[in-house]
Order: C-alpha cells, then sequence, then structure tokens
C-alpha cells in the first residue's frame, strides 16, 4: 500500500473521530435557550436604546424570561408592548410602568445668558465644557452645542434659535442617552405628567446670578413659601421641587420675578396627589 493511500486513511480516520468527538462534545455542553427569549425580542422594538437597564433588547428579553426583568419595562414599546411580553410568559399585565420624558433644566439661551468668550473649538458641549468650563457666564448652564440632540436616537431634542435643546416629548422614550451626555447635568427624566419645572441648576448667590443671567433662580423663596404642597424647598441657593409632590398647581409660577419656573401647557392639575 503506498504511502500516498496511508495517509490519505489516516487523514480521513483522524477526521471522523474528530467529527464525532465535536458532535458529542455540542450535545454535551449544549446551552438550552428559552424558546420564550425569541418571542418577547421579536415584539421589542429593536432600537437596543438600553433605557430598559440592559444592554440592548435581546438581553432584555432574556431579563424578561428569566424573572430578572418586568413585563413592563420597555419604556419605548410602552403598554402595547407589556401586554404582548404578559401574554408570551402567560402572566397578569402589569401595564405601563410610567411614561418619563426628558426635561431641560435650563432656560438661559442666547438672549438671557452672557458668554465670558467665545469658543472656536469642535461644536460638542463636553468638549467646550472640557475646555475651562466652556464659554458660558454661569457655570451651570446649558452650553448650547446640541450634544444632546446628536446623541438622541429618536430625533426627540432640537435646538432652537436661542440656543436651547427642546425636547418632543411625543419622540421622546426616556433612554437617557441625553441625560448622559450633558455636562452640566441639567437634563432629567421626570414623569410625563409632570408640568412644572424650575429651569435653572445655578447654585450661586442671587446677585452673581444676576450677573451672567436674566432667568436664573435667586433663590427668594417666594414659589418655597407659596407651594401648598410642599413640593419645593431651597437649598444651597437653588429651588428645587420634589415631583412626587407636585401637584402642577402652577402657584410658584405666578409668584416667580425671574420667570425661572415654567408651566407647560396641556399638563393638567394632579387630582390624585393630595396636599401635605
Amino acid at each position: 500500500m503506498s504511502t500516498t493511500v496511508v495517509s490519505l486513511i489516516s487523514m480521513g480516520t483522524m477526521g471522523a473521530l474528530f467529527a464525532l468527538g465535536l458532535a458529542v462534545a455540542s450535545k454535551k455542553f449544549a446551552v438550552e435557550t428559552d424558546p420564550r427569549v425569541d418571542e418577547i425580542e421579536e415584539v421589542l422594538p429593536g432600537v437596543n436604546c438600553g433605557a430598559c437597564g440592559f444592554a440592548g433588547c435581546r438581553s432584555f428579553a432574556e431579563g424578561v424570561a428569566s424573572g430578572k426583568a418586568p413585563t413592563n419595562g420597555c419604556p419605548v414599546g410602552g403598554a402595547r408592548v407589556a401586554k404582548l411580553v404578559a401574554e408570551i410568559l402567560g402572566v397578569e399585565d402589569q401595564g405601563s410602568a410610567g411614561r418619563k420624558v426628558a426635561q431641560v433644566l435650563c432656560k438661559g439661551g442666547h438672549e438671557e445668558a452672557k458668554r465670558r468668550g467665545d469658543y472656536m473649538g469642535p461644536q460638542d458641549c463636553r468638549i467646550a465644557n472640557a475646555v475651562q468650563g466652556g464659554d458660558k457666564g454661569c457655570s451651570y448652564g446649558c452650553l448650547g452645542y446640541g450634544t444632546c440632540a446628536s446623541v438622541c436616537p429618536f430625533d426627540a431634542i432640537v435646538m432652537n434659535e436661542n440656543g436651547l435643546p427642546v425636547v418632543l416629548e411625543d419622540k421622546c422614550t426616556a433612554c437617557g442617552k441625553c441625560v448622559a451626555a450633558c455636562p452640566r447635568d441639567i437634563i432629567v427624566l421626570v414623569d410625563e405628567v409632570q408640568g412644572v419645572h424650575i429651569r435653572c441648576r445655578s447654585e450661586e448667590l442671587g446677585r452673581a446670578v444676576r450677573s451672567v443671567c436674566s432667568v436664573g433662580c435667586i433663590a427668594c423663596r417666594r414659589c418655597e413659601k407659596a407651594c401648598p404642597t410642599g413640593a419645593i424647598t431651597v437649598e444651597d441657593n437653588l429651588a428645587r421641587i420634589d415631583y412626587d409632590k407636585c401637584i402642577n398647581c402652577r402657584k410658584c409660577v405666578e409668584v416667580c420675578p425671574m420667570n425661572t419656573i415654567e408651566a407647560q401647557e396641556g399638563k393638567p392639575v394632579i387630582k390624585k396627589k393630595s396636599a401635605s
């Protein structure tokens, strides 16, 4: 028998043994997957935004199937997706977890806020903020370069002519990407029903605030005194709202001398919350 034939037989035998070994190993070490994961992933929006707290839709589907995530944990899909996921799992529909939207807590645009110089670098708030804190007179205010709008995967933020971001609430999914991207921490996620917001983050004294912005909070405490539910407190020279207590009564808006507090149209008084 020639060397070539022997070599071919040997290689064929070894190949067969390797194939058999792989087949046995694939069965022995196979990881069983829950078929419900595929079904859940199929009904999810598929945008992989991370708003659910997981790396993507597949990870969320696995979390739901294993009981590590709630059936209503997808804010993008809302109540419709929550119902479908519950049906797949054969459990009671938990309904929507409560829709949240982004709110920008700054009103100091080009017209209201002073700048302390001209920034000539890349139009990115994070970069501008890293260069000596940006070019805005207020070290707490929106820099206005639109990074929040550029990172939004749903086109839910646009920049207005005054250099401020505007949230389109019907498109917002509360994915949190704008919150993470803002170097000034002026964007927060709030329950959609909340319509009264203190659009300022400055903790400077009133005199210092007035010197750089015409709509900044001066900590006069008028809003705190006018609030019937105790939802507003002034700490560190800044008025803050406890949204769990706010009922959208707008009394704080009426007394604010700086027009810092804003009430959104179409957001009614919240009857279900009682005054404390």
